[in-house]
């Protein structure tokens, strides 16, 4: 057995156990990203600590993902939801929920880029219905580039969420569902005490998968705003990637690497775990 097993452990190591290791020795060095590269222990975590350019990075990466996950799941949820119980068009519309998802991240940029200008989409179908005041520069306002960037990330996931949900709306047991009709239960009531307790593990997949992939968001506000406006939208991943391509602070942006691995991996399986939780108290 242990033969078959060393294969994959040699690849997991190379790959994912040496690049961490490195990484982590990197984070203590001052290396510019040539091979000359000395110890300077926590240098770079001190530097990161006093960075208000990280600090700033950090709040938009949390605040982004809490809007992610927070919408992405409930509209996710209420598709789910209306799916459910509408077999009839259930096939057609769960393609039209995942095709977004089909699209490359970088492409789904672009178009929305195009849709978010100030002359773009967006607003003209605001002003098409006579909604002008609505109008709005999306992406060159501080106040709202932030939240227009995660509106792109939750159009392309929600299919990705309402499908997990779907999955577990239909296991459900039909005997539940047809005694709490049959008991004159509401739909909300239905959904409350029957429907919500019995998608609880979908629930556990969807906000720990979406968590983690909202905290290491990278090409949406790298292609719609490259961090801008003023820094609005500026997350770790594109402070990792300025400093490591170009910014002639490799090791830097390798400590800043670290520490999102650090806050992915704390966050996820704290998540998890209480939802984990959650679910065996229901």
């Amino acid at each position: 057995m242990a033969a078959f097993l060393l294969p994959a452990i040699a690849v997991y190591a190379v790959f994912m156990i040496y690049p961490l290791v490195r990484g982590v020795y990197l984070s203590l060095t001052n290396s510019v990203g040539g091979p000359r590269a000395d110890f300077v222990g926590v240098e770079q975590y001190r530097a990161m600590l006093d960075s208000p350019q990280v600090t700033a990075a950090l709040w938009h990466t949390v605040l982004y993902a809490a809007v992610v996950v927070v919408v992405q799941n409930a509209l996710g949820l209420l598709f789910a939801s209306m799916l459910f119980r509408r077999p009839r068009v259930r096939k057609v519309l769960s393609v039209v929920l995942l095709t977004p998802a089909l699209i490359s991240p970088i492409m789904a940029a672009f178009i929305w880029s195009y849709l978010f200008a100030p002359s773009g989409g967006i607003n003209a179908l605001l002003g098409a219905f006579g909604l002008d005041a609505l109008e709005h520069i999306w992406l060159g306002d501080p106040s709202t580039a932030l939240y227009a960037v995660a509106a792109v990330n939750i159009w392309m996931f929600t299919g990705y969420s309402c499908a997990i949900f779907l999955a577990s709306y239909l296991t459900m047991p039909t005997e539940l569902l047809d005694a709490a009709a049959v008991d004159g239960a509401t739909g909300w009531q239905r959904f409350r005490s029957v429907e919500w307790p019995l998608l609880a593990p979908a629930l556990t997949v969807n906000v720990t998968l979406s968590l983690i992939g909202s905290l290491k968001v990278f090409e949406f506000p790298l292609v719609l705003t490259n961090g801008g406006p003023a820094g609005a939208t500026d997350t770790l991943t594109q402070l990792v990637y300025r400093n490591v391509f170009g910014g002639g602070k490799f090791a830097f942006g390798i400590a800043v690497s670290v520490l999102l691995l650090a806050i992915v991996v704390v966050l996820s399986s704290a998540t998890s775990s209480l939802l984990r939780l959650r679910e065996r108290r229901i």
